[in-house]
């Protein structure tokens, strides 16, 4: 694999190898105590420290692992209030709204959507002034942007750090059909923005 190939899949979000179940185990102990020794890692996988330490590596130079980091309890350090931010944005724009979004610190992460909106943003306010300020202020005084409807969260009731394979279970086809679901596809523009 040249390393122009190494890059893209690093970026692409996928594995230069498909990952086995050892790999999988040792996600699991890292979503678990990221700051876990590699000596107590390879304890609960149930292989050699050198092993351990040597997929830990690789699961980083493949981008499976992007980084490590705290989780943090957000009304105790300070930021009492989140939001959701739905934002349509104007054909055309969407590599400067993308550009604008990075460089926002209140944004504490942001996706693209299919749907009524084009983005979806959740921030993070001292109180719902700050949420006010940021989504008048700030994005709606954008010019690629269109319209954007706030929503402050009430509770967080589930946050995972992440998912894994073998965390969904599997579903019967007894369930209902998708009468219940709309599926609007993506406008063109934002189904073809490429990964940063």
């Amino acid at each position: 694999m040249s390393s122009k190939d190494a890059a893209d899949t690093k970026h692409s979000g996928r594995s230069a190898t498909p990952l086995d179940e050892t790999a999988y185990r040792i996600l699991e102990v890292l979503r678990d105590n990221g700051r876990v020794s590699i000596a107590a890692l390879a304890d609960k996988v149930g292989i050699s420290r050198a092993n351990a330490y040597t997929r830990v590596e690789s699961l980083v130079h493949d981008g499976v692992i992007t980084g490590f980091s705290a989780r943090v309890d957000q009304a105790k350090a300070g930021l009492s209030i989140g939001a959701l931010v739905f934002v349509t944005v104007l054909p055309q724009a969407w590599a400067s709204f993308r550009d604008r979004v990075l460089e926002m610190p209140d944004v504490e992460w942001c996706a693209i959507t299919t749907g009524e909106h084009d983005a979806m943003l959740l921030i993070r306010a001292v109180d719902v002034s700050g949420v006010h300020e940021f989504s008048t202020g700030v994005i709606a005084q954008l010019p690629e942007v269109r319209t954007v409807v706030s929503v402050v969260v009430l509770d967080e009731v589930i946050r995972r750090p992440y998912l894994l394979p073998g965390d969904l279970p599997e579903r019967t086809s007894e369930i209902a059909p998708l009468g219940m679901t709309r599926w609007t596809p993506a406008s063109p523009g934002r189904d073809s923005l490429p990964p940063r």
